[in-house]
């Protein structure tokens, strides 16, 4: 079992870096114009990765290990398409506000201020995670993945949410 020590400085600078060039990207805008409207495009593929992840959880608890890896590895890609095309969308697109009131407003900007947070805080864990398993260190792996597991679920489910609580304002 190789030590997991030679990614650590990987991890933190990809840990560090993602949301410091995300937020720097939301403050440049391109003059292009996307042929698709990417917001639905994106919850999809939050969708789509939440479902992979409570299928590989249900796989792992099955020991179909190959199965699980795979589907790990597609909820990684799938991520990180997904950020490729939310901070496309951010970059070429105005910024829409949430236009429901009352108590409903409250809800969605906990879920909103939540993602967010969480979707920051998941970097690191999904790639200690992800670097364990590579490595062969499952003890190490499991545990961490105890923690990764819920929070990565919940940026999933809760982009979805947001997507869904906010679609109504787009204007496209």
């Amino acid at each position: 079992m190789e030590t997991t020590k030679n990614y650590d400085k990987f991890i933190i600078l990809l840990s560090i870096l993602v949301p410091v060039i995300v937020f720097a990207l939301f403050n440049i805008k391109l003059d292009i114009k996307l042929p698709v409207f990417l917001p639905p495009i994106y919850a999809t593929i939050n969708a789509f990765t939440a479902t992979i992840l409570i299928i590989a959880i249900w796989a792992i608890k099955n020991k179909r290990k190959k199965l699980h890896e795979k589907l790990m590895k597609i909820a990684i890609g799938l991520s990180v398409l997904f950020l490729i095309l939310y901070i496309l969308h951010h970059a070429t697109s105005g910024d829409t506000s949430f236009g429901g009131e009352g108590t409903i407003r409250y809800v969605y900007f906990f879920i909103l201020i939540t993602h967010i947070i969480l979707s920051i805080i998941v970097i690191p864990f999904v790639l200690i995670t992800f670097v364990r398993a590579l490595k062969g260190d499952f003890v190490k792996h499991k545990k961490i993945a105890r923690i990764a597991f819920p929070l990565w679920l919940y940026v999933a489910i809760t982009g979805v949410i947001v997507y869904i609580m906010i679609s109504p304002y787009y204007t496209h």
